[in-house]
């Protein structure tokens, strides 16, 4: 008899327990929210690539140089179909990304992520219809003018008004974007330095190398590095020590000439070689649909001065060698920011 009541005792409170899983299941359910699909990173934002002009397929601009576009998810969440009109209320969200610099850079505020909305335009709603339970909101953007030094985000949020007929997503990171936003073109990207040297120019033979350096983009041919090697956008005084490249190609387009200059007479930057750069593909032998584009800048060779990391004191430094960009190409997808496996 003591067994029966134990028994009894178990099956009551697994009927409990079961009924309560039950009815948190219903309620996950059928609970619909907004949210955006821009998954955060380590760093805390999305990194968002968007060529520098968006092109059409005959190679032309649309919009017109400096001028492209970006489509953000707008999502409404839950195992059923979205049945209503839906006018999702969106705008930008200065706080989150405010909290987010304080609480990752702490005073450190040269490192500070920089709102971008100056640069971008979006409607105020998008709209969601029956039977879809994904939108589009169309993000334009004038990249003209733009410094890439800077650490440009688009910082979005899903608006919350009981009026607007919906409930943003509780989860922050669903309900907000934070959108890390490289602009690219045909020659901006991460390239390999391992065959670039930086030595002082007092003793050019103990030069050291790199893993790699970025190129930033400027307009439609032309981008810029950190001088050197070893400044990155980590460091303090980055903007004194860009160093622009000017693609000029010729015939085919395949191969030209370099021009590197820089904005920034107290660098002393002095150009000792005519640079070239050249470009091949070639495809992937496991994944043939997938293409490796290739850009090699050659020749490079000069000299800068590094006049802020000590006082009253200037360093002469030579860089020289080779860069190489690939990128890996998805030739099956035709849109030329969602083809390149970044």
């Amino acid at each position: 008899m003591k067994h029966i009541s134990i028994f009894m005792a178990a099956l009551f409170g697994v009927l409990i327990l079961t009924t309560s899983c039950n009815d948190e299941w219903k309620e996950e359910q059928y609970t619909q929210y907004i949210s955006f699909k821009a998954p955060l990173n380590d760093l805390g934002v999305t990194d968002v690539y968007v060529p520098f002009s968006r092109h059409a397929d005959d190679g032309s601009n649309i919009y017109g140089e400096g001028l492209s576009s970006y489509q953000l998810p707008v999502i409404v969440s839950g195992s059923n179909h979205n049945e209503n009109n839906i006018a999702v209320h969106v705008g930008v969200d200065p706080d989150t990304l405010a909290q987010l610099n304080y609480e990752r850079f702490s005073q450190r505020k040269d490192l500070y992520y920089v709102n971008m909305e100056q640069y971008a335009t979006f409607p105020e709603t998008v709209n969601l219809t029956p039977g879809n339970d994904i939108s589009l909101l169309d993000i334009r953007f004038d990249f003209n003018g733009i410094d890439m030094s800077e650490k440009w985000v688009l910082p979005l949020e899903v608006k919350n008004n009981p009026s607007y007929g919906y409930t943003p997503h509780p989860r922050k990171n669903y309900s907000k974007a934070l959108l890390r936003v490289f602009p690219f073109n045909n020659y901006s990207g991460n390239y390999s330095a391992t065959t670039l040297k930086m030595a002082r120019t007092t003793n050019i033979e103990d030069g050291i190398g790199g893993e790699q350096t970025r190129a930033y983009v400027v307009d439609e041919n032309t981008v810029f590095f950190y001088a050197g090697i070893r400044i990155d956008e980590d460091r303090l005084d980055r903007k004194n020590y860009k160093v622009y490249f000017k693609f000029e190609p010729e015939g085919d387009g395949n191969r030209g000439k370099v021009d590197i200059y820089t904005d920034n007479p107290a660098m002393k930057l002095v150009v000792n070689n005519d640079a070239e750069f050249s470009v091949y593909e070639q495809y992937d032998e496991v994944r043939p649909y997938l293409l490796h584009h290739y850009i090699i800048i050659n020749n490079i060779n000069y000299n800068f001065t590094d006049y802020t990391s000590a006082v009253n004191t200037e360093f002469e430094y030579n860089v020289s060698g080779s860069v190489t960009l690939e990128r890996p190409i998805n030739t099956q997808i035709p849109n030329e920011d969602q083809a390149i496996e970044w």
